[in-house]
């Protein structure tokens, strides 16, 4: 069951991960079109104005259709076959599930939801369909039976006579036949779960600084599971705290809290679920400094190579797994301290005034938060950055100090001494020669490469039951588990480390890890 669970949530971050350029655009337009940043030439009328808001209207896309991007996307991780089919497949069993939905509350008055209304509570438009907002749970939902169906009859044969039904068409006939029952009892329960939703929004929000801190803390900790996405999916793209999300939301209405002259804290205290984002900005790169300082002073060139791109990548872009999986499986004990001082930082802020859709890098922050808002809420951007940078000297000593107590195995304090030496003139002239050779090479080339490597280290293609990914793993479920080798091993392919749940495998490969599933599924 953990291992469908990682699975899913892997598949869940696919499309996720397409709102962090979503935002910035909104983000970004929004800063444009304030006359109060540009000038005069962003006021209503002209023609700059005219133009970001064609350009905004882009940005919307994903926001306004997010249950339509979680049904296509989640299927394209969870397919074990023809997974470009399988979202096509989804597509089509998605919408006749929402417009079973509108036949049934238009037909039949039981149901107490009059559908000529113009506005309805509980009632939305999903890609043209008036139906129940069932947000990306219904989505979530129906790509999962559709996966199913999918992965379970997309292979059957049919009679002769009925072969042109087979693949695809049979998968759309089974799941049209089984989104009858669906959607009945969708139209029966889903009002009532949107009053549970609304009672649970009710609850968080009243929760206050020990919600945040809770969330926070579960967002960190879950992270070498895989159901993190479990965790924040729900708040930044569920109803969980405010309807569609808090990306969303706040997207939808930062204009408006950009003009406001009250707190942040007070129009949108459902921002603090939004703040685990200051952990990567503020807390990781100072871990990072800590790792460097405490390694042996012969190898912290090569630390030093190993740890400022991934604290990079986590600080810019919010992507955290290279540099927290760096220490994870050398010293769990960083990782717990890593998750308790991020929902201790993120809870402090929220004390003191800090919300807003902080849940990625430096780039959102300054994108779709800090410009926007500093005109009216500098004192908020002030506060955090104090806050942050008081916890990034908090970061350094904790990490230093428990690195040296614990006497733990971080990057460049392993006991076994690399190999040092001098080479020859013949060594030299190899090695240059190889590298040239492998300049020449193509990318795909090398993502078959890489993919050979880790198929070999997973014990063979024979060894193989299933695969899948997500944004920055490769996830593999194995036949036997004794046969996999040991963690340098996939190091050597590229892997940046490897999650081991008895049969069930995650590779840390990074944002190559499309290529290299394309390669890897070529070579079973």
């Amino acid at each position: 069951m953990l291992q469908k669970l990682q699975r899913f949530g892997g598949a869940m971050l696919m499309p996720s991960v397409l709102f962090a350029f979503a935002g910035l655009v909104v983000g970004l337009t929004s800063i444009l079109k304030n006359p109060n940043l540009v000038g005069n030439i962003a006021e209503q009328g002209t023609l700059w104005y005219h133009f970001w808001v064609v350009v905004e209207e882009g940005g919307w896309t994903l926001f306004r259709q997010m249950p339509v991007v979680f049904a296509l996307g989640i299927p394209i991780g969870l397919a074990k076959k023809a997974n470009g089919r399988a979202a096509l497949e989804t597509f089509v069993i998605y919408m006749t599930f929402n417009y079973f939905i509108n036949a049934f509350l238009t037909q039949f008055s039981f149901f107490g939801i009059d559908m000529s209304m113009d506005k309805i509570p509980g009632i939305t438009m999903i890609a043209g369909v008036k139906t129940l907002d069932t947000s990306i749970i219904g989505s979530i939902l129906i790509a999962g039976i559709s996966v199913y169906l999918h992965n379970k009859y997309f292979d059957k044969k049919l009679p002769e006579l009925l072969g042109i039904f087979q693949g695809t068409s049979f998968v759309i006939i089974l799941g049209f036949l089984l989104m009858i029952p669906v959607a009945f009892g969708t139209a029966i329960i889903w009002p009532k779960v949107q009053l549970g939703i609304a009672a649970l929004q009710g609850f968080l929000k009243g929760a206050g600084v020990a919600g945040v801190f809770s969330y926070t803390l579960l967002e960190r900790l879950l992270i070498p599971t895989g159901l993190h996405h479990f965790i924040y999916g729900p708040f930044m793209f569920g109803p969980a705290v405010v309807e569609n999300g808090i990306t969303a939301y706040w997207a939808t209405h930062i204009q408006e809290f950009a003009a406001a002259a009250e707190p942040l804290k007070e129009i949108f205290p459902q921002g603090g679920f939004a703040l685990h984002g200051n952990s990567k900005v503020f807390g990781l790169p100072a871990a990072a400094l800590a790792m460097y300082v405490t390694s042996k002073s012969s190898k912290k060139k090569i630390v030093a190579g190993l740890l400022i791109p991934a604290a990079l990548t986590g600080f810019l872009t919010g992507i955290t797994e290279p540099i927290e999986f760096t220490f994870l499986f050398a010293a769990p004990v960083l990782f717990v301290a890593h998750a308790i001082l991020g929902a201790c930082m993120s809870s402090l802020m929220y004390v003191f005034g800090v919300v807003g859709n902080f849940g990625s890098g430096l780039i959102d922050f300054l994108a779709i938060n800090w410009l926007p808002m500093f005109s009216n809420h500098s004192a908020q951007v002030i506060v955090q950055i104090g806050i942050g940078l008081i916890f990034s000297v908090i970061y350094f000593f904790v990490f230093r100090f428990l690195i040296l107590k614990l006497n733990l195995k971080t990057p460049g304090r392993e006991e076994e001494e690399e190999e040092t030496k001098l080479y020859s003139k013949k060594e030299y002239r190899e090695r240059e020669s190889q590298k040239s050779s492998q300049a020449k090479t193509t990318d795909e080339e090398n993502y078959l490469e890489q993919a050979k490597m880790i198929l070999e280290a997973l014990g063979g293609k024979e060894n193989i039951a299933e695969v899948t990914n997500c944004v920055t793993r490769l996830r593999v479920t194995v036949k036997d588990e004794t046969l996999i080798q040991a963690d340098k091993d996939f190091k050597k392919a590229g892997a940046k480390g490897v999650v081991r749940n008895g049969k069930s495998f995650q590779v840390i490969i990074g944002f190559s890890v499309g290529q290299v599933r394309a390669a890897f599924d070529s070579l079973l």
